[in-house]
């Protein structure tokens, strides 16, 4: 990938959020009569990559959509830098928050250098128009994300991973200081969800950005997180560095799964072994399981 010189997501006149906090508190959040989510508190830490992990509907993608605005709480508040986001200027927020949703969609025949020039859209003012420093950054952000040559292509024409690549391109000419990303390896294959995630780990290593994903491949949200947090039920049972939250208890408490934890020969963090019906305890196609992968 060529790599450009460092983008410019401050420009001149707007207001500097590096470190910015995302912090949740006594949040209750729902659907119609069904409450999701009730009594969390969580603090996001900052310039580091954060992955909220959990059973099938125990409220992660919920909690998200509330971090980012686009749910508003049935009690308690989400505060981006001391202030209720609930009270925030939309503007304001887009400023320092970028949100990408799972399977997001663009209008048909937008091309991928519209896309991405949308993400200046909250610098935009009556007193400031698109202008060459815009234009600039749309560009480095299509070279960081190595889709510049696609930038005349329709979007609905990428694959799988082009099409994300284009979405985190928007995000990042956005300028914010904390992304979140629900679900951003959703229908992808493990090459290209690797693809994706790698873009993601060096976006955030040479920008210094807060980053917060939901993932559902746990291995990978190990690989590729500082920090993770666990959610069951709508409440946050653990938190902190995987190595020190992820345990054989835990999956099988939180995920039901019965599993061995062993060390990961690549990156030396904890890697998830699944034991299913099919194995006896001990053996493995008739041979002795090793005592490590024993549960």
């Amino acid at each position: 990938m060529t790599h450009a010189q460092p983008l410019d997501t401050h420009p001149a006149g707007a207001t500097d959020h590096t470190g910015a906090r995302l912090v949740a508190e006594h949040l209750a959040l729902g659907y119609g009569d069904r409450l999701i989510v009730d009594d969390l508190d969580l603090e996001i830490p900052t310039g580091v990559v954060t992955t909220i992990i959990g059973p099938n509907g125990c409220g992660k993608s919920t909690l998200l959509r509330a971090l980012s605005r686009l749910l508003k709480p049935r009690a308690g508040h989400v505060l981006l830098d001391g202030r209720k986001i609930t009270t925030m200027r939309t503007r304001d927020v887009a400023r320092v928050l970028g949100m990408l949703p799972q399977a997001p969609t663009a209008p048909e025949g937008l091309t991928v250098a519209d896309l991405v020039a949308r993400g200046r859209h909250p610098h935009q003012s009556w007193v400031r128009q698109w202008s060459g420093d815009d234009e600039d950054v749309v560009s480095t952000a299509l070279t960081r994300t190595g889709i510049a040559d696609l930038a005349d292509r329709p979007v609905d024409e990428l694959s799988g991973g082009q099409r994300q690549r284009a979405w985190i391109s928007m995000a990042l000419a956005q300028g914010t200081d904390v992304l979140l990303l629900d679900e951003p390896t959703t229908y992808l294959d493990l090459a290209h969800s690797i693809e994706v995630l790698d873009l993601v780990d060096q976006l955030h290593s040479e920008l210094g950005r807060t980053v917060v994903m939901v993932l559902h491949d746990l291995n990978l949200a190990i690989r590729y997180s500082d920090h993770l947090v666990v959610m069951r039920d709508g409440k946050v049972i653990a938190s902190g560095p995987p190595a020190e939250v992820i345990s054989v208890e835990l999956l099988r408490d939180v995920f039901g799964l019965d599993a061995s934890v062993i060390s990961d020969p690549v990156s030396g963090r904890p890697l998830i072994v699944p034991i299913g019906t099919r194995h006896v305890y001990g053996t493995v196609g008739g041979d002795t399981l090793p005592e490590k992968l024993r549960p």
